[in-house]
């Protein structure tokens, strides 16, 4: 799935599999400026930041169980987020320092170094996801990444896909080739 967040006509987190299709909104009320997103993927929840609110929440993946994590005018000056083991990480940008927030108890905040000019962060560890052992955007004899001639997409699962073109080509009648 792709998580994203909206701030147009009407704020919006969303989600849609990986080829733009089943686009579903996850939340859709009391939400004004959610301008951070990041996902636990263990336990399947997305939490966002909202400016205008000024609060950092978090649902399940079905917009379910929502939670307001933490509270007040220091949210209007974060921006990037990014979730690992108990705690968010993001961005001051006023103070130019990465905070840390006990997502279990959002009083819990701490700045653990000072940047300059950071305006997002990310967590690497070796093992965000759980392996699959085969999907369907596998490269297929040919070397095709699923036996598409340009783009593979990953569908409503691992097993399924859609395949695109490259701007300025069309997909073919047999929905893999690309002219």
């Amino acid at each position: 799935k792709l998580f994203f967040t909206d701030y147009g006509n009407a704020a919006k987190v969303e989600r849609c599999d990986m080829d733009g299709m089943n686009r579903t909104w996850i939340v859709d009320s009391k939400i004004e400026q959610p301008t951070a997103l990041a996902l636990d993927l263990i336990n399947k929840y997305v939490y966002w930041l909202d400016i205008y609110l000024e609060s950092v929440e978090v649902v399940d993946y079905q917009g379910r169980r929502r939670q307001t994590i933490t509270k007040g005018r220091q949210i209007r000056h974060l921006c990037g987020l990014a979730v690992f083991e108990n705690y968010l990480y993001t961005v001051n940008s006023d103070s130019l320092s990465i905070l840390r927030i006990d997502r279990y108890n959002g009083t819990d905040v701490q700045a653990l170094a000072r940047l300059d000019d950071a305006k997002e962060i990310r967590v690497y560890q070796k093992r965000p996801q759980t392996a699959v052992r085969s999907h369907a955007c596998e490269a297929d004899p040919s070397g095709a990444p699923g036996g598409c001639s340009h783009i593979c997409l990953l569908s409503s699962s691992y097993k399924a896909r859609t395949c695109r073109c490259r701007t300025g080509f069309i997909l073919g009648s047999d929905g893999r080739s690309c002219k």
